[in-house]
């Protein structure tokens, strides 16, 4: 039996454990003078590189070891690279994007070999999981309050840099990767389409999570879609498990992670912050009644795998590990020739069924079909372009056609600004 089969042979007899937050060990150490993170070889760096917790897989791999390991002995099953930024975006406001593929072979490395440590004391088979962060940059939103359709990267830019990353992840030896902690579902979208295009072209496929942040108690991604709207989103993609990590502590996370279990085919998971942070920028849930909130996620049947993220230590899983223990895990609702339904997505979920009212298209945003739209278009009038749909869904339509085919017409540049325009609305 290979490594991931005895995974999944896992995820169907027990709750699957995670790790707990890397930056809230990092701080732990001894790191309070720069040249710490800098080590001898970026000792004369150009850029500060103080925070850059990625970097220490380089520079401290010795400690990143042995963080990862004593997440191991507290419990864990799957522990993440230190990798959640190493991605040329965000590495750039470091100096460092030309090192993306060093750094996360090197991160890989700490972990497989904190793994294997682990494996030798006691016999249970451990993996790792390739940490994908969302970048520093969004796909849906404007980073200008005066544009609503300006970008600040292409969903064809994000494809490239996952790409670059997960690749390094997956010829180091990562089990499988996680995409996490997205405010932005297109970001997530532009990840997992990255990994398809890997697999598609040889490189080896490995299992997916991938993982959304609900920012606050409004139920929804910063980006704006609901939890059910985003599992719409991205429920094409070939998962493992589909979670929700970071920004609310256990406790606020759970309406969101009932509705994801409500609507996800296949497991879920959840490893929440330890709280929300205190003025001081500290997590103060402790491990008992976090523990204790994460044991009734289980305990309801809302869980396959668990963890902790910002502020949990390993006691944090010590404790989550023996909240779960003996609780059988969410039974995944698989399909099996039942009805299938057309489920869309905007920020609200669209499904249609037989028992659907009359599901209303609004085709006034057709070049090809409004003469008055297509001239606004080729005017540049896109203000009111945009009131034309706005109009549309305020007359009841519950999907839009839109279509920028026309011979006069720069369809692909038409197409993105609109979208871009519309999806602020």
């Amino acid at each position: 039996m290979s490594s991931i089969e005895q995974l999944r042979e896992l995820l169907e007899r027990r709750i699957v454990v995670l790790d707990g937050a890397m930056g809230t060990m990092v701080q732990g150490l001894e790191l309070a003078h720069e040249e710490v993170w800098r080590g001898d070889r970026f000792k004369h760096h150009t850029h500060s590189l103080k925070g850059c917790n990625d970097l220490l897989a380089l520079t401290k791999p010795e400690d990143i070891e042995t963080i990862h390991y004593d997440f191991l002995r507290a419990g864990a099953d799957i522990i993440e690279t230190n990798t959640f930024t190493a991605t040329s975006i965000a590495l750039a406001d470091y100096g460092l994007e030309t090192i993306v593929r060093e750094l996360n072979l090197a991160a890989v490395g700490c972990a497989l070999r904190a793994a294997h440590r682990a494996e030798q004391v006691d016999g249970r088979p451990r993996w790792v999981a390739g940490s994908i962060g969302p970048t520093t940059k969004a796909a849906s939103l404007s980073p200008d309050v005066n544009d609503p359709g300006a970008r600040a990267v292409t969903f064809r830019q994000l494809v490239d840099v996952f790409a670059e990353q997960a690749r390094a992840l997956i010829e180091g030896g990562v089990d499988l990767l996680l995409t996490e902690t997205h405010i932005d579902t297109l970001n997530c979208k532009a990840a997992l389409y990255a990994f398809e295009e890997l697999f598609a072209a040889g490189v080896r496929r490995v299992p997916v999570i991938a993982s959304v942040t609900i920012p606050d108690r409004s139920g929804r991604t910063l980006s704006g879609q609901t939890v059910e709207a985003f599992w719409n989103s991205i429920s094409h993609a070939n998962l493992m498990a589909v979670s929700i990590n970071c920004a609310l502590g256990a406790e606020d996370m759970r309406p969101h992670v009932a509705e994801l279990a409500r609507s996800a085919g296949l497991p879920t998971a959840c490893y929440p912050n330890a709280g929300l942070p205190n003025e001081f920028g500290q997590y103060d849930d402790t491990p008992s009644h976090m523990a204790e909130v994460l044991g009734g996620f289980a305990r309801e049947g809302m869980l396959n795998i668990v963890g902790g993220c910002c502020g949990t230590t390993p006691e944090h899983i010590t404790a989550i590990r023996a909240a779960v223990e003996g609780v059988a895990p969410r039974t995944v609702a698989r399909a099996s020739g039942g009805p299938r339904y057309t489920r869309l997505s905007g920020l609200e979920p669209l499904t249609l069924t037989p028992e659907s009212n009359f599901t209303i298209v609004g085709e006034r945003t057709n070049v090809t079909g409004s003469a008055a739209f297509r001239r606004l278009i080729k005017d540049d009038k896109y203000d009111e372009a945009v009131a034309v749909a706005r109009q549309q869904v305020e007359g009841g339509a519950n999907i839009l056609d839109v279509c920028m085919v026309e011979g006069m017409l720069d369809g692909v540049v038409a197409m993105r600004r609109f979208l871009n325009l519309i999806a602020s609305e």
